[in-house]
C-alpha cells in the first residue's frame, strides 16, 4: 500500500460521512424552521435515522483508522502544525460520537422515542424530562455548529496545504487525485 495515501476504504468512509453530515445539517437547519406538521416529524425520523447510522459510521472509522493508521504527515508540517491537526482530528471524532448521543438523549427526554429506519426502536436513554429536552435541544444544536466550525477550518487547512503550501495533505485524501510523488 502507498503510505501517502489513506486506504480507499478510509477514503470511502471519510466522504460518506462528509457527505452524510453536510445533510443531517442542512435537514436538522430545515426542519427547526419549520412550523409543527407531519412533514417536519418525517423530517425528524430521516434525521435521526442518518444520525444513528453516521454514528455506527463513526465508530466503523476509528476500527478502520486503527487497523490502517493514516498516513504520516507532510514533512513540511512543523512539529506544533502536527500537533494541531492532530488535536483537530481528535475533536472531530469526539463530536461525531457525542453529537448523535446528544440528540438520542434529546429525543428520549421529549418523549420521542428513536426507531432506526422506522424498524429498530433503540432504547430511551433517559427518562421523558421537558425541561432537560429542551436544554439537550440546546446542547445538541450547539455541538453540532461546533462540529460545522472545525469542519470548516479542517476544509481551510486542506486547502491552504493544497494551494499555499503546495504538499500533499488534500491529495492524500481526495479520492481521484494522486500525491505529487506518484503522478507519472
Amino acid at each position: 500500500m502507498n503510505r501517502s495515501t489513506y486506504s480507499p476504504v478510509a477514503k470511502a468512509l471519510h466522504w460518506a460521512m462528509a457527505l452524510g453530515i453536510f445533510g443531517l445539517v442542512v435537514l436538522g437547519s430545515i426542519m427547526s424552521d419549520m412550523e409543527f406538521s407531519p412533514e417536519k416529524l418525517q423530517y425528524f425520523s430521516w434525521h435521526k435515522w442518518a444520525g444513528v447510522s453516521i454514528f455506527a459510521l463513526v465508530w466503523v472509522r476509528l476500527v478502520w483508522r486503527w487497523i490502517s493508521p493514516p498516513p504520516p504527515y507532510a514533512e513540511s508540517m512543523s512539529i506544533n502544525m502536527q500537533r494541531l491537526a492532530h488535536a483537530g482530528h481528535i475533536a472531530l471524532y469526539v463530536l461525531m460520537l457525542i453529537i448523535p448521543i446528544s440528540g438520542w438523549l434529546m429525543s428520549s427526554a421529549k418523549g420521542v422515542q428513536t426507531v432506526w429506519f422506522g424498524v429498530l426502536p433503540l432504547p430511551d436513554l433517559i427518562g421523558k424530562d421537558k425541561a432537560l429536552g429542551h436544554l439537550l435541544e440546546e446542547v445538541h444544536e450547539t455541538l453540532s455548529w461546533t462540529l460545522v466550525t472545525l469542519i470548516a477550518g479542517h476544509v481551510l487547512a486542506s486547502l491552504k496545504h493544497h494551494f499555499i503550501d503546495r504538499d500533499d495533505t488534500l491529495r492524500r485524501m481526495a479520492p481521484f487525485i494522486k500525491p505529487k510523488q506518484d503522478a507519472s
